[in-house]
């Protein structure tokens, strides 16, 4: 029988600290968000103070609100674009220009932020485009859009092309096989794909510092304009909820991903 190697004292502590590093200062910045001194460092007692300070800052609810808007458009397209683009991939190995197509599609990947959104700029100053949600959209789909691919085009790698075959051999059409069994299959990693999407867009500052106008500035923008010049009990208070959004979105994607796959699982065998 395999031995099973049990966690030692070094092994334990350094998960501790490990994740300790990342979510102690996420836990501090919730704490303090409820804190009722004016000052960020200095503990004055539980209160709801600076969330009701927020919610009467306009300015922060229509950045929050505008990178909303643009997280959830954007990782829709990204999804959807991402979808097809691993698809082709996966089922059209030898099409011509393959080679190409990938290495356009993957560039996003390493190519750095700054020279995206400058050359996203050019792009719709050349277009005489104006400034806004939409191009601000386009960017995020455009940054996104590679993730996603590369998260489904792992998931259709892995998965039996036999099931296809399988569907088609009992009467239906590639597209049919597609929708009826493989998509139930590939659905968790559609979703991871929405998910991770999601998250880079409400997460993106450069880029959206590139494609911007005015009066749609996006809630990293917002906030880093105002760090700048002090760290405000609001911001803690915007960040909670953000933290809080991010989860509930993770929560119910989860759930998503497991319903699919049940029902995918389910209707594999047939």
């Amino acid at each position: 029988m395999r031995k099973v190697s049990r966690l030692s004292r070094f092994n334990i502590a350094s998960l501790a600290l490990g994740l300790a590093f990342l979510y102690l200062p996420i836990l501090i910045l919730v704490l303090y968000s409820f804190n009722a001194s004016r000052l960020v460092t200095v503990w004055g007692g539980w209160s709801l103070r600076w969330y009701h300070e927020l919610f009467n800052d306009r300015a922060m609810i229509e950045a929050a609100w505008m990178s909303l808007r643009v997280a959830v458009a954007s990782a829709t397209i990204a999804t959807l674009l991402g979808t097809l683009a691993a698809v082709a991939l996966s089922r059209g190995e030898r099409f011509r220009g393959r080679t190409l197509f990938s290495g356009m599609l993957y560039a996003p990947l390493v190519m750095p932020e700054v020279i995206t959104g400058l050359s996203l700029l050019l792009l719709f100053v050349a277009l005489n485009a104006e400034r806004g949600f939409w191009t601000v959209t386009i960017a995020h789909t455009t940054l996104t859009m590679c993730f996603v691919t590369v998260v489904v085009q792992s998931r259709l790698g892995s998965l039996d092309r036999s099931l296809e075959e399988a569907a088609m051999d009992l009467g239906c059409n590639p597209v049919g096989a597609f929708v009826a069994v493989t998509l139930p299959l590939i659905a968790p990693a559609i979703v991871a794909g929405w998910m991770l999407a999601f998250t880079l867009s409400l997460d993106d500052l450069v880029i959206a510092s590139f494609t911007t106008g005015p009066g749609s500035a996006t809630l990293p923008i917002r906030i880093y304009s105002e760090v700048r010049l002090g760290v405000k009990p609001e911001i803690n208070a915007i960040c909670t909820l953000v933290i809080a959004l991010i989860a509930v979105v993770i929560v119910i994607a989860s759930l998503a991903s497991k319903l699919s796959s049940s029902r995918g699982e389910s209707a594999a065998p047939l």
